[in-house]
């Protein structure tokens, strides 16, 4: 019989990093889950990827107190700006005159490789437009 769950719990928990600061720890205490087994778990899962990389994790908590815990791909603001090479987005998209920087196409067909699975389409030059949406709101000029 399966586990009955008790709730979920949503976190952007950077990779390779998890600690029983917050945000983690009183998240998870509140719910009475072992710290340090989702640090030490989630710290072994994500120690390939590039350190300090936010990965948005979901963390299914069952009544036993027990848990699971899936990762997705790092959010398309966060490549985009790594793309980019800039520290923030626009804080006022669309009004600024000027850009506060440039993407390429080739680098939003990187970005879409990575993220195709997370959004809601499966055709790559679809993924393309919707990063370039995504781009644009940022205050990014996407390039041809």
């Amino acid at each position: 019989m399966a586990k009955q769950i008790d709730g979920y719990i949503k976190l952007q928990v950077p990779a390779g990093q998890a600690s029983p600061s917050p945000p983690i720890g009183p998240a998870l205490g509140q719910r009475g889950l072992n710290i340090m087994d989702f640090c030490r778990s989630f710290n072994e899962a994500t120690g390939s990827l590039d350190a300090g990389v936010p990965i948005p994790t979901v963390i299914t908590v069952y009544v036993d107190k027990s848990f699971t815990f899936t990762t997705s791909k790092p959010p398309a603001s966060f490549l985009l700006k790594r793309a980019a090479k800039i520290e923030k987005g626009s804080s006022e998209p669309g009004r600024d005159d000027e850009p506060v920087g440039t993407v390429t196409q080739a680098q939003l067909r990187e970005i879409a490789e990575v993220k195709i699975e997370d959004l809601n389409t499966g055709d790559i030059d679809q993924a393309m437009k919707i990063l370039a949406g995504s781009a644009r709101s940022m205050g990014l000029e996407v390039q041809e």
